[in-house]
């Protein structure tokens, strides 16, 4: 069960290890988002080509959750969540040697089942091992690991992508294979998976089959917020690049600097879900982020277009700071391994069509109409999903049925 006195170091190399697995996980698949018009140059393919793969990586997340996650429901948290950093890393080195287009796209699906498993077996482990007072902070830290390697991504295309190209920025997602080694040597296993294990298949069966009214709602949920995140961020580069026409370095800077943005906001909601709840939480960050739609799709000037895009991701990442605990909180103890994980990328498959929709429309308009009116749209519906559904803020973990 969670301490409610200070972490131990056991807590502390939990939060670091899904952090930063989730940062690496980010880290390599916005690589690709980064690099999307060079990919689309060198294999002779347009925008909305190599947007499909970014697609085809969202697709196969469910597949990653749905293996991992039985796994780690019933063989633990620690061992699948080791084998699939190595087996990310391996894809994504690979990608930086895929020799044509096709052989791109098998790989990014791969890589997909890689990303799909990371954010269910990782979550549920930090969520089982923190306090429930310091549940809400620690939500918005984990799921900001997605924000820094964003960001890490776009420091990394500034400062190397001018001068190596873009095949040896995925060699640097070898480094989550390191990250196993950590987790090897530092983490426990979830003590509340010890009390709560299932001893057969056929048990854990059964749990899941009692709770598929909640994996639906989840699921929902998820698809809203994937299409909040995936519809604001995907194809922001190259909306700076075809709208804006700004260069890779100016392209790099402005979604930096919009993730450390997502990083204060994800933090700063997620403490503060510990006191508004986590529904009023997410419904007031996207009210802040629907506000922000002007000056961030149609600002008159640099400055705007800088404020908006630091101010767009503050909202949307603070209403993701949330999601961690919230849906964690939400899944009974024995299915908490599998059921939120496998829901949220089954929402993430749901929303996956978002950025090749975007770029489509936005051959015939422009990138700023279409992102700006798919982003009002997303923001009102996940705003009700959030607000219409359960809450159970603060539960404890490993005392109850699972």
């Amino acid at each position: 069960m969670s301490s409610t006195r200070s972490p131990t170091s056991d807590q502390r190399a939990t939060v670091v290890a899904g952090f930063l697995g989730w940062t690496l996980d980010a880290f390599d698949f916005f690589l690709v988002v980064m690099t999307l018009t060079a990919i689309a140059k060198e294999f002779g393919k347009s925008d909305k080509d190599i947007a499909l793969s970014i697609t085809l990586t969202l697709a196969f997340r469910p597949v990653g959750a749905f293996i991992f996650g039985l796994l780690a429901d019933r063989y633990g948290r620690k061992l699948p969540l080791m084998i699939d950093l190595v087996f990310y890393s391996v894809i994504e080195v690979l990608t930086g040697f895929a020799p044509n287009y096709t052989t791109f796209l098998v790989l990014r699906a791969l890589f997909g089942i890689g990303m799909g498993a990371e954010w269910g077996v990782g979550a549920s482990l930090v969520m089982e091992k923190v306090s429930p007072r310091y549940r809400g902070i620690v939500s918005g830290v984990l799921q900001q690991g997605y924000a820094l390697g964003f960001l890490l991504a776009a420091l990394c295309y500034r400062s190397l992508f001018p001068h190596l190209g873009w095949r040896p920025l995925f060699f640097i997602g070898g480094l989550p294979a390191l990250l196993a080694l950590f987790v090897r040597a530092r983490v426990k296993e979830s003590e509340v998976w010890r009390e709560t294990r299932h001893e057969s298949w056929s048990g854990l069966g059964r749990a899941i089959r009692g709770n598929l009214p909640l994996f639906g709602y989840i699921t929902v949920l998820m698809w809203m917020m994937n299409m909040v995140s995936h519809g604001t961020q995907d194809m922001y580069p190259t909306f700076l690049e075809r709208d804006w026409g700004l260069g890779p370095a100016a392209r790099a800077a402005v979604t930096a600097f919009s993730q450390v943005g997502a990083l204060v906001g994800g933090v700063i909601c997620g403490l503060y879900s510990d006191r508004l709840g986590r529904r009023r939480t997410i419904a007031v960050a996207l009210a802040g982020a629907l506000l922000m739609i002007p000056i961030w799709a149609f600002a008159p000037g640099t400055v705007l277009l800088w404020l908006g895009a630091f101010m767009m991701q503050f909202f949307v990442q603070g209403a993701w700071g949330v999601i961690p605990a919230h849906i964690t909180e939400l899944s009974p103890d024995g299915v908490r391994g599998f059921l939120p994980g496998f829901a949220y990328q089954c929402g993430v498959a749901l929303a996956s069509q978002i950025p090749r929709v975007q770029a489509l429309f936005a051959a015939r308009t422009s990138y700023a109409q279409v992102m700006a009116l798919s982003a009002c749209l997303v923001f009102i519906v996940a705003a009700i999903a959030a607000v219409a559904g359960p809450e159970r803020r603060g539960v404890a973990f490993g005392r109850g049925p699972g």
